[in-house]
């Protein structure tokens, strides 16, 4: 950037007012065109200021990769001129799945950060960050927004755009990396005569997800490419995903498919019959199979995990990796071993070193996606999948969302529901969703509002953190009453609430 141009000192919170582009669940959202170049490279200049101020960066190397959508390219190159005018070195890690990237950067003790938009449509984009030893919290997130950034007067056009973009510098490979990761820890015939499809579509781990498959002994086939970019859900899979899962499990006789979203950290696990997993219920399975102690999930999972009696500790948290890594330090702290911890999408994550009967997996605090496919695909040897299943008590989760459904409404709908003391919320609660399955007798407000029904199921409405969104989680004691009293809330949510 040009010495001689003006500096103009904002705060990143003040960026972020100007822009709209805001932190979401997990990392910053925004629309495509409101991160512009100016934008991106404000907010790594507050990252990385931040970590100079708590005494975790003072220049040198700053790993950051991204993801296969479009805007990609662009966002990276900025972030990565940021780096340099802060004193810092770029290393390009090419476009890999998030946690291998911060498989890397963990393992140098370097900062780290991540353009992505995850599972969302490729209208919009994200930067996710990442200190030397694990990912931003919510606390640092506060600490990023009151750092001042000045960025160069001339330095970016009148759209926001850097006048000069630089090159990204080479790819330092940290695939192999990942890789390794996987085979190290399970063996290379942990997979061995299975028969697993890799559904790639646009997800950016496409390639290393089935390289790690057969590095582990099975046959992995590629299936279903895609040469633009698709939103792919784990929490909402797409009515043509299922159909596509069940179609491929009949013409190639696949053991399971696999699958992941866009940055490829949350994963698909699709039976012999091509039915998918909820993540959840996958999170459960691979905690289990990696004999956890401590199990930290979000007030949104399925209670199989308690219900399950597997585990000596489990906990409940607010929707967000963030706060599932808070709890897991929590345990860890407490003097509790082997904490672990997995979202209602199913990606995974390990806050300690699991020994797995003389091979070792080391501590990975960021959601992945590998790990929970391969160790239960593992741990099924001899059997199918939906054997493990069949071991776990009958309750069922749903998701789905009404699209395109601005915050402020959300937010409305939920003050106007929540309004007066707990029996006020009950009462105005059963009076709105109490002929779906039952009376409402009880209200977790952790996240957005669980309501437990009166029969046993549960319905919880939130709002999304990452896209303007009303998703509804459901639970019941089979898929067909799930996906119902979903379907039911979410028509009541627009036709008596919206």
């Amino acid at each position: 950037m040009e010495s001689t141009a003006a500096l103009v000192p904002l705060t990143v919170d003040m960026l972020m007012q100007q822009s709209g582009v805001q932190f979401g669940t997990s990392g910053a959202r925004g629309e495509v065109v409101a991160m512009t170049d100016r934008v991106c490279y404000g907010y790594t200049q507050g990252f990385l200021s931040y970590l100079r101020e708590i005494g975790e960066y003072d220049g040198g190397r700053v790993a950051l990769a991204g993801d296969l959508r479009p805007s990609s390219p662009r966002i990276l190159a900025a972030c990565a001129q940021a780096i340099r005018d802060m004193g810092g070195e770029p290393v390009f890690c090419g476009y890999v799945p998030t946690p291998a990237l911060a498989l890397y950067a963990f393992g140098q003790a370097i900062p780290c950060l991540m353009v992505t938009g995850s599972h969302i449509p490729d209208d919009r984009n994200g930067i996710k960050f990442y200190r030397p030893a694990g990912e931003v919290l919510k606390s640092d997130e506060a600490g990023m927004k009151r750092q001042i950034v000045t960025l160069a007067d001339g330095a970016f056009d009148d759209e926001g755009m850097l006048v000069s973009p630089a090159p990204l510098p080479p790819v330092t490979d940290v695939e192999k990396a990942y890789v390794a990761r996987y085979v190290a820890a399970f063996g290379a015939d942990a997979l061995a005569g299975r028969k697993i499809g890799v559904y790639q579509h646009s997800a950016v781990g496409r390639d290393v997800v089935l390289s790690i498959v057969n590095a582990l002994g099975a046959e992995g086939v590629p299936i279903g490419r895609a040469t633009k970019f698709i939103p792919v859900d784990t929490e909402a899979i797409r009515p043509e995903d299922v159909v596509l899962a069940r179609e491929w499990a009949a013409e190639y006789g696949f053991d399971a498919i696999i699958s992941t979203d866009g940055d490829s950290d949350r994963p698909l696990l699709a039976d012999h019959t091509g039915e998918w997993l909820r993540g959840d219920v996958l999170g459960v399975l691979c905690a289990r199979a990696l004999g956890a102690g401590t199990v930290v999930t979000p007030v949104s999972s399925n209670t199989v995990l308690e219900l399950s009696g597997a585990f000596a500790h489990c906990a409940r948290t607010r929707i967000g990796s963030p706060f599932v890594i808070d709890a897991m330090n929590a345990a860890l702290a407490a003097g509790q071993d082997k904490v672990c911890g997995y979202e209602a999408n199913g990606g995974f994550l390990l806050a300690s070193t699991f020994d797995l009967g003389g091979r070792s997996i080391s501590a990975l605090p960021t959601r992945d996606a590998v790990l929970p496919v391969v160790a239960v695909i593992a741990a099924a040897r001899g059997r199918r999948v939906a054997d493990l299943l069949g071991e776990l008590p009958p309750r069922v989760t749903y998701s789905d969302r009404i699209q395109n459904f601005a915050t402020e409404r959300s937010e409305a709908i939920f003050a106007a529901l929540l309004e007066g003391d707990a029996q006020d919320q009950i009462a105005r609660l059963t009076g709105y969703f109490g002929g779906i399955a039952g009376p409402i007798t009880g209200v977790d407000l952790t996240d957005g509002i669980r309501m437990s029904c009166a029969d046993g199921s549960v319905l919880h409405l939130r709002r999304s953190g990452n896209a303007p969104e009303l998703r509804c989680y459901s639970e019941a004691g089979d898929v067909a009453k799930a996906a119902a009293i979903n379907a039911a809330a979410l028509k009541v949510v627009l036709e008596e609430l919206a």
